[in-house]
């Protein structure tokens, strides 16, 4: 029986030990991330953000700016993708047309480098 006590108490103070040097000793330090690495959930969220600051601002170009951190797909795919997990997670209704009307401008959007050729 004394044995099994030992043991406990070790596997105890193993785990205690090893939760103090993660949390507290040496965290995960997170640098130089995108949103991109983010679940799908928050990143819906953040493109919800870049949404609700295009309304505001009214500038598409710095929306699309924002979204391009999200990978290499056109941003119209980006925020139909969003609308499709809004629709599953039940964003309100507010938040979806934001998200619709987002991607309807992008739809006819041309980026402001490429209309400036010869």
């Amino acid at each position: 029986m004394r044995r099994w006590i030992w043991f406990l108490l070790f596997v105890i103070l193993g785990i205690g030990l090893g939760l103090l040097y993660g949390w507290v000793i040496n965290p995960v330090k997170y640098v130089d991330t995108t949103p991109a690495k983010l679940r799908s959930d928050y990143q819906t969220d953040y493109i919800l953000m870049v949404a609700e600051a295009y309304q505001a601002e009214g500038d598409l170009d710095l929306a699309a700016r924002r979204l391009a951190v999200m990978g290499d797909s056109p941003p119209a795919e980006i925020v139909r993708q969003a609308m499709i997990i809004a629709a599953q997670i039940n964003y309100a209704d507010s938040d979806q047309e934001l998200l619709s009307q987002l991607a309807s401008a992008l739809q006819t959007w041309v980026p402001a480098s490429a209309g400036a050729q010869p």
